[in-house]
């Protein structure tokens, strides 16, 4: 790995085991499912390698890939929604960690959002918790995309989608989960818990008041 800084590898394959063991404990990643990654530098990520368990992560079930989502001396299979990853950090420089988690309340609630319709959250004082929302009066809005193994076609499409919003904090998968991101990892683990949270105000929300 003579290309990647081996000391900031240690350190984001730290962080991702770190982040693995606190989702899964939250219910929020169960088994193998999820994927997360944290950059190293300007042309590299470690991401999880496909199939691990994400409450027991170690160092060598975090692999390198560069932007275009291949694998750097590896001989690992990176996770098959690698590309998801990688077209954020290469479109937002800013970015320095990207989650995907599979929660029983992201995965329903984005299944009961119409078709061509986005989850929009207004009026939790909560949504402060993003990065660039200061107000509990403003709309943020979370896009769902149709679930597919088509990942290249599903890439392009939430490229798109966030070139034309650069404020999004997050977008769901129907049936799938919820992808987030930060400057870092502390700030991307605050948006899962706060999408978490609000996620869970809305189905009650719709529990009580249908």
């Amino acid at each position: 790995m003579s290309s990647v800084n081996l000391v900031r590898y240690s350190e984001a394959a730290r962080e991702i085991c770190a982040a693995g063991e606190f989702l899964y404990q939250n219910g929020w990643s169960p088994a193998t499912s999820s994927n997360y990654s944290r950059r190293i530098d300007g042309g590299h990520v470690a991401i999880t390698v496909s199939g691990r368990h994400k409450g027991r992560l170690a160092a060598s079930d975090i692999m390198v890939v560069d932007l275009e989502g291949q694998p750097v001396q590896s001989d690992c299979r990176p996770s098959a929604e690698t590309l998801l990853h990688t077209v954020i950090y290469r479109d937002r420089p800013g970015v320095g960690a990207v989650l995907h988690t599979h929660s029983v309340k992201a995965t329903v609630l984005s299944r009961l959002i119409a078709e061509g319709q986005a989850l929009m959250l207004e009026g939790y004082e909560l949504q402060k918790a993003f990065e660039g929302v200061t107000t509990h009066e403003a709309q943020v809005a979370v896009p769902v995309f149709a679930n597919t193994q088509d990942i290249a076609a599903l890439a392009g499409q939430t490229r798109q989608w966030l070139a034309e919003n650069p404020e999004a904090p997050g977008y769901l998968i129907r049936g799938h989960g919820l992808y987030t991101w930060g400057r870092n990892m502390d700030e991307c683990l605050r948006h899962v818990e706060a999408f978490e949270f609000l996620f869970e105000c809305e189905l009650e929300t719709m529990r009580v008041r249908p």
